[in-house]
Parts: C-alpha cells; structure tokens; sequence
C-alpha cells in the first residue's frame, strides 16, 4: 500500500461518523504541549493526578496532526515509566458534542476559562473575536493617512524637482 493510500484510510478513520464511546480503560485527556519525537504532554480530568506522557502511534505521524488544548482519547500502556498513555482517537468537535449528549464528558473540560488554546472552545473563541473585532473597528473607523513607505525612493519629489529645474533653465 503506497504512503498516500494509507494516509487516506487514515484519515478517513478518524473523520468516521462513528461516535464510540470510550470503552474501558480509555480516558479523554487534553493536550498541554508537545515534547518532541511523537510525545505529548496531557493533562486529565483528575485535578488530582499529575500531568504524563502519552505517544502517538506509527499510522498517525505525518497524517494526522494534534495541538496545544485539543481533546484526545487514550488508552494506556503497560511499559515505560514516562510515558503511560497512547493515543486512540483524536477528538473533533463532533464527537465532544456526543460525548456531552451521552453524559460521559469530564466536567472540569466544560468550562471555557480552563481551555485557553483549545481548538474546540467556541465561546472563547467567539468571545475573543468579537473582542478583535472591536478593536479593529475602533482603530480603523476613521479615515486616515498612511505613513510614506521610507523603503522606497519618493519618485513623486524627484519628479517634481526635475519639472521645476527644466522650467528655470527655459
């Protein structure tokens, strides 16, 4: 199977409509950050446990791509001592709205305060842009007068001082 093929069965896995949920052992984590090498930082529901590492599997990488405050499931694995998790599911916005239906969302991930980067945080993200769109308003309701670009040479004076100088020498 060629590498484009794979990504698309890939792919097409994850974006599937088939809301599962989580089975046991399985838990929803929220991604802190990236440490490199196909690892990830997660924080869980749990306030109570600290933050580990989880990997993503072979058939992900270069596939499928995961940031900053995005929700994924993962299931854990026995070796390592770091690294205690590894990815199942990347979580799109759908699935987040049929694990909420099904009650089975953790709590402390509702709230749009404790989710600053997260892809899916629609209320802050409206809050947010509403908030720069005001601002851009504001800055750009009246008209006004661009700055001369100092990186170019004026052409407009240096025409106008050969139309003067050409007018004194007749």
């Amino acid at each position: 199977m060629s590498g484009v093929t794979k990504r698309k069965h890939v792919l097409r896995e994850m974006l599937e409509d088939d809301y599962e949920l989580p089975k046991d052992g399985q838990q929803i984590v929220r991604i802190i950050a990236s440490r490199g090498n196909n690892l990830h930082e997660v924080e869980t529901a749990d306030t109570e446990t600290e933050n580990f590492l989880v990997t993503m599997p072979t058939k992900f990488r270069k596939s499928v791509w995961v940031k900053r405050g995005d929700f994924i499931l993962v299931e854990p694995i026995e070796e390592g001592d770091k690294v205690k998790a590894e990815i199942c599911k990347i979580l799109t916005a759908e699935h987040i709205k049929e694990y909420i239906k099904a009650g089975i969302w953790p709590e402390c991930f509702k709230k749009d305060d404790n989710v600053p980067n997260g892809r899916y945080a629609s209320n802050y993200v409206k809050k947010s842009c509403d908030e720069t769109v005001e601002q851009f308003k504001e800055q750009f309701s009246e008209p006004r007068r661009l700055s001369p670009n100092r990186n170019r040479p004026n052409l407009l004076a240096a025409f106008e001082d050969e139309s003067t100088s050409s007018e004194d020498d007749s």
